[in-house]
Order: C-alpha cells, then structure tokens, then sequence
C-alpha cells in the first residue's frame, strides 16, 4: 500500500541560493545571493548599502518580466514571487524611482550625484525634452563636471565629439556647448557643476517623466506620466492635460482601459486612456497610485490601500509601503554624520560608453514626423535664424521601425533590463537659436496658475522615446509602439477602408447580416406564439369567475405571509442579538442552533456588510 505524499517545498528546496544581478546607475554592477523567501527590500537595501547611501527613499529597483512588461520591484514581497519564471541569475536595475521636488532638499553629495547619473541616462534617451539652448548648457555641466576647466593643450577643438550626450548632437549644438564651457563654467568643481545641471533639469516639463505610451478615446497616441505636481499627459510636442494631485481623486482600471477622475476648473473630468495589454495597464496603475501616495500625503500613515474596481466586485488591491515625500526630507534634514565619499565613475570607464558612441545607434534613433531634414551627425541642420517648428494641431504618430537594429538595440531587447532599463531613447534635441533661460521659481508660479491645466507647448519636437525603452519593451525591428497598438487599436476609418475594397470581407459580412435576420425572425415568432398562449390562458383565467377569486385569495395570502415574516424575522434577529434580559430570548440564545447560526452566518454576514457600507461612503466622499 503506498502512502500519499503532499507536495510541500523540501528544507533543500528552501535553502537552494538564486544569483542576482544589479546594474547600477553608472553601468556598474554588484551580485548577491539571496534565498527564496528574500523579500525586495533586501535587495534594496544592499544596493544603498554598497554605495553608503542615506537618502534611499528615491530609488528602486526595476526588473522585466518574461512577457517584457518592466515592474518596480515590491520591498514587501519576495523576489522569486514577483520575477516569476524570469531566467536565472535575475538581472535588474538600480533606477531613480521618485524625483525629489527640489535639488536643495536633498542633504548629502551623494544623493545628488546618482541624481545626476539619472538625469544625465534622461538626457541622452529623450525623457527630458530640451530646447537647444537648455540642451547646450546641460551639455556643457556634464562636460564640466567629467573633465574640469577647459585647456586647450589637452582638449583639441572636436574634443566634445568623444561624449554622446544627447540622441542627435550636431556640430551647431556641440559649438554651443564648448562655448559656455569655456567662457560660463570656468572654475566650477566637479560638485558645483552636476548641482547646477540638476537645477536647470529640474526647470525643464518633463522632468521625472517615466512616459507610458497609451491610445486616448480618438485613437491618438499620447505618452503619460507622474511627476511630483500631478498627472500630466503629452501629445506631439505639448502637454495637454496637467491635473495636480489634489484635483485628482481616483485612479483605477479595467483590463486595459485607464481611468482618470479628477477636478478641473470645479466640473469633474473623466480620462480615458487604453493600453497595449491589461498587464501594462496594472503598471500604469500602480505606479500613479505610488506617485500620488509618495507626494500628496503627509504622512505615512495617511496612505490607504487602494483597489481598482467599485464596491460590488473584488479587483487588485495595492498600498505604497514606503515613507512620503514631507517625511523623507525631514529625515534628510536630521542627518548628522561626515560627508561619504563618492566615487565617481571616470570618463570612458562606463561599460555604456561604447554604447552611447555607437553611431549606428544613433541614426537609428529618427524622431517621429513632422520629420527634419536628413543630414548627417555633425551637419549643420539650420541657418542661425531658421527654426523648424511643430505645428501646435499636430498630433503624435506611432514610430517608424528601423532598418535593422544594431547589436546594441539587440543586446537591449533580450535582456530586458539593460543600462538603460529605466530610460527612454530619443526625441532630437531642438534647433532653436534664442537664448532661453529658466524661469524663477516665483516666474514658474504665476505661470502654472497662468496656464492652468490647458495645452502647453514644451519644444518645437514631438515627445518620440523610442519603443526598447518603454515601460513595456518591444523591438524598433518589428514595429516599435505600432506593435503595442497594431490589433487592439485600429481607426474606423481604416477598418472602413479594408470592409469596402476586399469582396470576401464583403461576402462574409453578407452571410452574418442575413444569419441575423432568420434568428430574428425565429425570436419574433416564438415570442408571437408565447404572447399568444398567456392570452388566452388570461382569457380563461378572467372568464371563470370562480377560479379567479381563488387565485386572488392564493396572491392576497401569500402577499401577508411574506409582509408578516419580513417584519418578524428581522425584528426576533435584533431582540436575539440586542442585551435585552428575557428569559425566553436567554433560552434561544443558549441553544447551540442559535450560536452555530450567530458565529458562522450572522457575524460574518454583519462584517460585509459593514465593510460594504463604509467603502460606499469613502467612494461617495472621495467623488
């Protein structure tokens, strides 16, 4: 006789060690061996560990799933749960996850420079859309800060062509840039010059984006994101809706529809967007619930579980479990103990280098239409006063695949998570000629009062990051963001089209019209004949005078048995559960009928519906 066995996970099982990989923000990495029961913070907490890092609320850690849709990974949940079948040894990326609000609320250098880092991967990649002028003099900080003091006996005059800062650098741009490192920079250390590149990407709209790429109602693409004001959205070269996180108040989904509901101008404004699958759209979600947790609350403790359905069906449930921004900059205030050092990663010593000075890569990387001209990489692309510019009605189109994709792209694709796991690659840095500079922050008041949340024109350049590094990956080679939206998403006017030029289509459509018309007629007919039977059996009914008044007295009694229990019934449920001291209601309380009917259907049933109640009231004062 052989003996059952359940299947449990075995002591070996249990202590089998799995290799994780973490790419850091300079391309760097460390490994670790965790257990299969380590939770994220662990990994986590290694990562700043390793740097001797304080201020680590701002991070993460991101990771791709098999199905190449990125997640940040969960402190409070194991690592093997969340990477489910991904292949051994885990790679993943240490990435800014929230962008502090301002450069002089973070305490410590250190800080600043994996900010730096961030914002330097941001620029190259195209999340941070940059005019030209804002574009040079970031430049100019990054080189400033790589190389010191410019020297003509050590840099010859193509000296910039070595650094690949941005996804399009001309020969014009580079020129800028050498010039304001020679004449503006002159002196800064290496310290002075990333914190003011850090306060002019802190002026730029799309600072701390992390683009979402979704379809509207109308079939437009639009990217989205959360920065520390609100929910913005971009489409083309603006930015058509900017809600702050106090006007919004609900986020939620279903399947792969987005939903938005907030306050804008005292009416209620209802968003909707549709992603590429429901497990992009979970992201979406998740990640904006932690945004508006991070930034609007005060505390901690203010943060509630959030779940995405309405009251009546069970959805996901999800609660940011870190610290919020107000108290993160307390905590960073109170900070105490010597400067770390930081060590820096010298020029040419990042494994992205060679990367970053692919030139394949960077033809590869075309901006989406309205198109500029072709020139090469270091051809001068427009006069002094010739700018070309982005019509404020053009919408943002789908990329184009590229030929065919570098080793680097590839190298990017498979992993999944490489040194750009966290970024976005390019839109083409602007021609514009005039010498823009950053608001004061009393300027950038007024003007966000000024505007409001209507459209806002952040460059003369679509908003273009290209498709291997969106939140939801897929290969520039197969069709880029098309892909993501090629089955879900067509326009009516071309599935109009494709209906009336192909005869097949046409005889299909023809045989299902004319299936439906039988079925209808078949329905018609069987209700025609049910009518016709109640009829009469009403006419019988109401002819014998007799069997009319029984059946009124059958309704009439069973109207008051029915009236009489409602109010009995509930009435006996209150006195049994109330403190009320009968010797009868004592007597049916001690029965053991009563208390297996009071602990396993009344206490439970009381639970929900309580439960239900107070998740009403929150959804109605919430809208």
């Amino acid at each position: 006789m052989k003996m059952l066995r359940f299947r449990s996970p075995s002591i070996r099982s249990l202590d089998q060690e799995i290799l994780c990989t973490i790419r850091l923000l300079d391309d760097s990495e460390i490994s670790c061996s965790i257990q299969r029961d380590t939770k994220g913070q662990f990994l986590l907490d290694h990562v700043c560990n390793h740097y001797n890092l304080l201020e680590r609320d701002y991070f993460g850690i991101r990771y791709v799933d098999p199905e190449k849709q990125r997640h940040w990974l969960e402190p409070n949940k194991p690592v093997v749960r969340q990477m489910k079948s991904a292949q051994q040894p885990f790679t993943m990326c240490f990435r800014v996850k929230f962008y502090p609000t301002s450069r002089m609320k973070i305490k410590e250098e250190l800080t600043r420079y994996l900010l730096y880092l961030q914002l330097k991967r941001d620029i190259y990649h195209g999340r941070l859309l940059c005019p030209f002028a804002e574009a040079a003099y970031l430049g100019a900080c990054i080189i400033q800060a790589e190389l010191g003091d410019y020297d003509p006996e050590e840099h010859p005059s193509d000296y910039i062509r070595d650094f690949k800062l941005f996804p399009k650098q001309s020969l014009k741009l580079e020129r800028k840039i050498i010039e304001i490192h020679k004449n503006e920079l002159r002196g800064q250390s290496t310290s002075i010059a990333e914190l003011n590149m850090l306060q002019r990407g802190h002026s730029l709209e799309t600072y701390g984006v992390d683009p979402h790429p979704c379809k509207d109602f109308t079939g437009s693409t639009a990217f989205l994101g959360f920065t520390a004001t609100g929910f913005v959205v971009f489409q083309g070269n603006k930015r058509i809706h900017l809600l702050k996180w106090n006007d919004v108040s609900k986020l939620k989904f279903e399947g792969k529809t987005f939903y938005v509901i907030g306050i804008q101008k005292e009416k209620k404004l209802v968003l909707t967007f549709h992603t590429s699958t429901p497990a992009a759209c979970k992201h979406l979600w998740k990640c904006g619930v932690e945004n508006q947790a991070f930034y609007k609350c005060a505390k901690s403790s203010q943060i509630k579980t959030v779940s995405s359905s309405n009251i009546f069906f069970k959805g996901s449930r999800f609660r940011y479990s870190g610290r919020v921004a107000k108290e993160v900059i307390e905590a960073s205030s109170k900070i105490q103990r010597e400067p770390p050092e930081v060590r820096r990663a010298q020029f040419g010593q990042s494994r992205s280098f060679n990367s970053l000075s692919h030139k394949n890569l960077i033809m590869n990387m075309e901006p989406l239409v309205p198109a500029l001209p072709s020139t090469n990489e270091y051809e001068e692309t427009a006069t002094d006063n010739g700018v070309v510019a982005v019509k404020d009605s053009a919408p943002l189109s789908p990329l184009k695949p590229s030929a065919a994709p570098t080793d680097t792209e590839q190298h990017n694709n498979e992993g999944g998570n490489s040194t750009s796991g966290n970024d976005l690659q390019p839109s083409r840095v602007s021609m514009e000629t005039s010498n823009l500079r950053p608001q004061t922050p009393k300027a950038e008041d007024e003007a966000e009062e000024d505007e409001g949340s209507g459209p806002l024109t952040i460059s003369e350049l679509v908003y273009s990051p290209c498709a291997s590094m969106l939140p939801t990956p897929v290969e520039d080679s197969q069709g880029g963001v098309d892909l993501l939206f090629s089955s879900p998403m067509q326009s009516p006017a071309r599935l109009l089209r494709e209906l009336h030029a192909d005869p097949d289509i046409q005889a299909q459509l023809e045989a299902e019209r004319e299936r439906d018309r039988v079925y209808e007629r078949t329905r018609l007919a069987a209700r025609s004949r049910m009518s016709s039977v109640l009829s009469s059996s009403l006419r019988l009914l109401s002819s014998n005078e007799r069997v009319n008044t029984c059946v009124l007295s059958v309704a009439r009694f069973v109207a008051v048995v029915m009236g009489v229990l409602l109010v009995t019934v509930p009435t006996l449920l209150l006195l049994l559960e109330s403190d009320i001291d009968v010797s009868f209601l004592h007597e049916i309380r001690q029965t053991p009928e009563f208390e297996q009917f009071h602990y396993e259907y009344y206490c439970p049933l009381r639970r929900w519906i309580l439960c239900k109640i107070s998740m009403a009231m929150e959804n109605l004062w919430s809208d």
